[in-house]
């Protein structure tokens, strides 16, 4: 059964309406082939109208659509082979937090990114994607290995936020973000960010510094989700629809504030309507990018990140 979001509706019903059709017309061995069509066109013609029409609000539902392809399936779908790497070496191995060594065409890379789970047992195991400080300190470890192995690394953001839990705090969630941006913004190989689903604060710049960075059509990247905002200035959640619109958290929205360098087109309706597509996508946008950034010397490549993200919010009157 196809699992439907509210704005999403008239594109099911419509569906509904065709299958029958179709179904009549297999029972009855009447051709209804003409319906049929001008059914099919009116169905495409809705797609383009309502996905080319989201409001923020709708591109966070669909960036949190329970079918939606997590970091596990990119990886599988980008790299011809994966190894997967586990543990932070100091404390223990974050669930939350997946990352490995990958083959994409000729280039091997470090990919790490956030993990979320599918049913209530994966998602209880990877913490619904929210990384402990030993997530952080995993990441990093993998980050200095590509380094000293001159390898390309690449990040997949997909995350509510760094798990804000006592626990967390007291084993240094904060410093293990700060060390990792700082670390990043230094590191001497490329490194590419994309985010394929929810970019929420902290825990999504955590892996966030690059040479690049891209975000998903309908994803959304942001200091703070809408519904966090929209209790702390309306102490309600119902206000998220209007929270999501001042954020401006929507990919062309950061696209616009010089935050991101583009935007990977997903399929009508969403990266989870044709996963394939997707991944091919992001594919060719990882090759392309990495044939440009290998080539720049070392210094040039770090200093041009750390000028990137240093201008940042920064206003010339």
């Amino acid at each position: 059964m196809e699992i439907e979001l509210d704005f999403e509706k008239p594109i099911i019903e419509l569906k509904q309406k065709l299958t029958e059709l179709k179904n009549t017309g297999e029972s009855s061995k009447i051709d209804l082939s003409g319906p049929i069509a001008e059914m099919e066109t009116k169905l495409l013609e809705l797609q383009t109208q309502i996905y080319g029409n989201l409001s923020r609000w709708q591109r966070v539902q669909l960036s949190r659509h329970p079918e939606r392809p997590y970091t596990l399936d990119y990886i599988q779908g980008i790299t011809e082979e994966f190894v997967e790497l586990f543990g932070d070496r100091s404390f223990a191995d974050d669930k939350a937090m997946v990352g490995g060594l990958g083959r994409i065409g000729h280039e091997t890379v470090m990919i790490i990114g956030q993990q979320k789970g599918r049913d209530t047992k994966s998602r209880k195991l990877r913490n619904f994607g929210m990384a402990n400080p030993e997530g952080y300190r995993k990441a990093l470890r993998l980050m200095k290995m590509a380094e000293k192995f001159n390898k390309p690394i690449v990040t997949l953001i997909d995350t509510p936020g760094a798990y804000p839990g006592l626990e967390a705090e007291e084993r240094g969630q904060g410093e293990a973000i700060a060390r990792n941006l700082l670390e990043m913004s230094i590191l001497k190989v490329p490194v590419i960010c994309i985010v394929i689903g929810e970019g929420a604060s902290g825990g999504a710049l955590g892996i966030g510094i690059g040479d690049k960075v891209y975000m998903l059509e309908n994803t959304w990247y942001s200091v703070i989700s809408p519904e966090s905002c929209s209790s702390i200035l309306w102490r309600s959640w119902e206000q998220k629809e209007k929270a999501a619109e001042a954020l401006k958290l929507t990919a062309q929205d950061n696209l616009d504030l010089k935050i991101i360098d583009g935007i990977i087109e997903e399929p009508l309706g969403g990266a989870h309507k044709d996963p394939e597509t997707v991944y091919k996508n992001v594919r060719n946008i990882i090759l392309k990018d990495l044939k440009t950034l290998k080539a720049k010397e070392t210094e040039v490549l770090i200093q041009k990140r750390i000028k990137k993200f240093s201008s940042m919010g920064v206003v010339h009157s």
